[in-house]
């Protein structure tokens, strides 16, 4: 296993990584709205998901992948009624390529973000 790490991307705030790559496998932590600085994004849920996408090409590239090599996304989300929003921004990134994915509304998320998304890609 290599743990991957990135300062294009803000630091785990907890106990973990910012994702483990395993033979060809990439499994990312996930990724709520924060800078590469640990800043919140104060704005609306459009503006934290290109984040969080900002985020996760950061910790794709450093682990020899990118958006076009993931296989699975799973996106958590703390108001359902938002999933139309976060679903037009996901689709920005995900067009032509789309990998399996869940989405799941929870009570709250690290740092009351709006959305969080994590990802399973294939690795070079």
């Amino acid at each position: 296993m290599k743990k991957v790490h990135t300062e294009e991307a803000p630091a785990a705030i907890g106990p973990y990584s910012q994702g483990i790559v395993i033979d060809q496998l990439f499994f990312s932590s996930g990724q709520i709205p924060l800078t590469k600085e640990g800043v919140m994004i104060d704005g609306d849920v459009k503006e934290q998901t290109h984040q969080v996408f900002r985020n996760l090409q950061a910790v794709l590239k450093e682990a020899g992948s990118s958006l076009e090599q993931v296989v699975k996304a799973t996106v958590f989300i703390s108001d359902m009624n938002e999933f139309a929003s976060i679903n037009e921004v996901y689709g920005e990134y995900f067009n032509e390529h789309k990998p399996a994915r869940s989405c799941v509304e929870v009570a709250r998320l690290p740092k009351d973000a709006k959305v969080e998304i994590e990802v399973i890609a294939l690795t070079k």
